[in-house]
């Protein structure tokens, strides 16, 4: 079942679950708190009242849970009255049941009714709160599927413009070496043959932090070959690391090449780039750290500002998107020293 085209919400997940225990309950208050219920419910009828409530509301839960896949299977004019059936069908078995009980074991549960008006009246009261709760719960979940498509489409958007720039730089560091070195450019070939080949070509999934780590090394190593002595890599990483954690593809790299770019290409005696990482607490933290030159600061020149900014944005997109709001990046210039920042909740 596809479930783009399921118009029937899932019950299945607990929070769905306590939301319906929520509403059965909060029904169950508005009623006693009723003008007309204050002087005639009891202690034992609103324990009572919400006994019925709660097992209706967990009843319909789980049995609409069972039956979602088949209704959902079902034309839409068919599946919907039966999904609203049934609440109603569950809430006149049970009153039929509570009065029976009431009367064989002689209790006083507030059933003293006309029989016909104690079965219907729970029945009409289910099938409007139940109408209402599923077209709630469908325009919830339609707007969820809005929010991660136009995620998604944003993502796809933000690595379509990553990736070309990624694969100029490469070649741009390549061109500069076919002619100074050759044998040092077919290593680069090699290396971006490789490093492409690893990074863009599973896009269907997940890499790691292990994976991530070695893509890195492998993009400073063709970089390394351009720049030279005035590239400088000290790696701080405090074992053990949860290196099979889940990460989005090409996390670090876009923050370690504008470091590069825009950090260690850019002075004339070169610099250290700094990548420090370690578990703290429930957190994964990695910094990464560049000594900046005065023009990253006060620099308005469009090209530099747009890819460096867009790689940070593409990041914290990616953050958001695959983390939520507990993974955060963030970036700052202390006395000409840049940081890049990024932590991520553990599993």
């Amino acid at each position: 079942m596809n479930p783009e085209r399921a118009w029937l919400p899932d019950f299945c997940r607990l929070p769905r679950l306590a939301a319906a225990l929520g509403i059965a309950q909060l029904l169950v208050l508005v009623l006693a708190l009723a003008p007309q219920a204050q002087a005639t419910w009891s202690r034992i009828e609103f324990f009572a009242a919400s006994a019925f409530a709660l097992w209706l509301a967990l009843s319909s839960a789980v049995l609409l849970c069972v039956l979602r896949p088949h209704l959902n299977r079902l034309p839409f004019w068919l599946g919907v009255p039966l999904a609203l059936a049934v609440a109603p069908g569950l809430a006149g078995i049970g009153a039929v049941l509570l009065r029976e009980i009431e009367v064989g074991l002689r209790l006083d549960l507030g059933t003293q009714v006309d029989s016909t008006a104690f079965v219907l009246g729970p029945m009409a009261i289910s099938a409007l709160v139940a109408a209402v709760a599923i077209r709630y719960f469908y325009v919830r979940d339609q707007w969820q599927r809005q929010v991660e498509a136009q995620a998604r489409a944003e993502l796809q958007a933000l690595q379509a413009r990553i990736r070309p720039h990624f694969l100029f730089n490469m070649m741009n560091t390549i061109a500069s070496l076919v002619h100074r070195d050759p044998d040092a450019a077919e290593r680069a070939i090699e290396d971006t043959a490789d490093l492409f080949r690893a990074a863009l070509g599973r896009d269907k999934g997940d890499s790691s932090l292990d994976e991530e780590l070695n893509l890195t090394r492998r993009y400073l190593a063709v970089e390394a070959l351009r720049l030279g002595e005035r590239l400088r890599v000290r790696w701080a990483l405090r074992e053990p690391l949860p290196n099979a954690l889940p990460m989005p593809r090409l996390l670090l790299q876009p923050l370690v090449e504008n470091a590069v770019i825009h950090g260690i290409a850019r002075l004339a005696e070169g610099g250290e780039i700094l990548i420090e990482g370690g578990v703290e607490g429930d957190r994964l933290r990695i910094t990464i750290g560049n000594p900046a030159p005065p023009s990253r600061r006060h620099d308005r020149h469009p090209g530099h500002e747009n890819h460096e900014s867009h790689g940070q944005q593409n990041v914290n997109l990616r953050l958001q998107y695959h983390y939520g709001p507990k993974a955060r990046m963030t970036a700052t210039n202390r006395e000409g020293y840049y940081l890049c920042d990024v932590s991520i909740p553990l599993p």
